[in-house]
């Protein structure tokens, strides 16, 4: 892999910095703090960028709905019947905002969907719930990949339910770019848009974002093996364009940036996690190209598709510019270039 070479900050057109550390968007504080700025834990603007993450903004609003069982809406329609305003979805975001995993409210959410969405026989994660804890025929991969991130997020990456659910990654997320014959067996057998003859791009991406949370020095062997197979998918694709003919597009959408992706994924995204993983190759340069080409002339990056009008809490304005796709785009270039 050749290492893509430059200094980030140059490739800006204006360092957008303060404007991410205004304090009405507490959880960006504190990620611009951490990530861009490089303040430790430890630093007083970070830990209370980090309080206020709690007590203000988003994730005060979306806790503030919470159910007494940590559910939000109808509690056993938590994935398919409350898009996007029930139990998962509200996870996930609460988990990309930096909320504190040690808060009873967190720790409760976390309990319910444990029980209620995860399979006892596999580990994995359905989207809906059987006699005891998830249905074993309704687990899929982008959920399981985004319950895991969001737990690991939360601190219960050593939690055994959590290795659990890591191990049904590494034993059966599959990479497949237009095999032959689909796969059979269980989970495989259901669901072909998730695995038929070619992997589903957004399981592929969720479970790797999962196994990216864990700290490279406590990835097992297989998870390891698992993300090496993953990059190899991501990069076969440029991340975003066809292997076999790569002037085409996968998805047109994927090159529209938005936050929070939820079960989708897009170009930033993507990039991201390779970043994260520590994947520096000349087969992610258009990915780079595209990133760098959409700030505008104030170096910020525009929200350009969201689920902001179904969350429960609106976290931005659509085709506005977006602290989030900027803090996003400014941890890629930081860590790639």
């Amino acid at each position: 892999m050749k290492k893509i070479t430059g200094n980030w900050q140059s490739l800006l057109k204006v360092d957008p910095t303060d404007w991410l550390l205004e304090t009405a968007n507490p959880s960006v504080r504190y990620f611009t703090l951490k990530d861009i700025l490089g303040k430790p834990e430890t630093d007083p603007a970070v830990k209370k960028a980090r309080r206020e993450i709690m007590t203000s903004g988003v994730v005060h609003r979306i806790l503030e709905k919470q159910n007494d069982d940590g559910s939000w809406r109808m509690p056993d329609n938590f994935y398919l019947n409350a898009k996007y305003k029930g139990t998962v979805w509200n996870i996930i975001v609460l988990a990309e905002l930096g909320a504190d995993g040690k808060d009873e409210r967190i720790k409760r959410a976390s309990r319910f969907i444990l029980a209620k969405s995860q399979d006892k026989q596999s580990g994995g994660f359905a989207y809906a719930s059987g006699e005891d804890g998830g249905h074993h025929d309704k687990v899929v991969p982008c959920l399981t990949g985004n319950m895991v991130f969001s737990l690991i997020r939360f601190g219960y990456r050593d939690d055994p339910a959590v290795q659990r659910g890591i191990d049904w990654i590494t034993q059966y997320q599959r990479f497949d770019d237009g095999i032959e014959r689909a796969p059979g067996g269980w989970p495989y057998q259901r669901f072909k848009n998730c695995w038929g003859k070619h992997t589903c791009h957004m399981g592929a991406v969720k479970s790797l974002k999962a196994l990216a949370e864990i700290p490279a020095g406590k990835r097992t062997a297989k998870s390891q093996e698992t993300i090496k197979n993953g990059a190899g998918y991501l990069l076969v694709h440029r991340l975003y364009k066809r292997s076999h003919d790569p002037s085409l597009l996968i998805k047109p959408f994927w090159v529209n940036f938005g936050f929070p992706t939820l079960w989708k994924t897009d170009v930033l995204e993507m990039l991201s996690l390779m970043a994260n993983l520590g994947y520096r190759d000349d087969r992610m340069q258009e990915a780079v190209d595209l990133l760098v080409s959409k700030q505008d002339e104030e170096g910020r990056w525009t929200m350009e598709k969201s689920w902001n009008p179904r969350l429960l809490v609106s976290l931005e304005k659509d085709n506005k510019p977006s602290k989030w796709i900027t803090l996003n785009a400014l941890r890629v270039l930081k860590v790639i270039a």
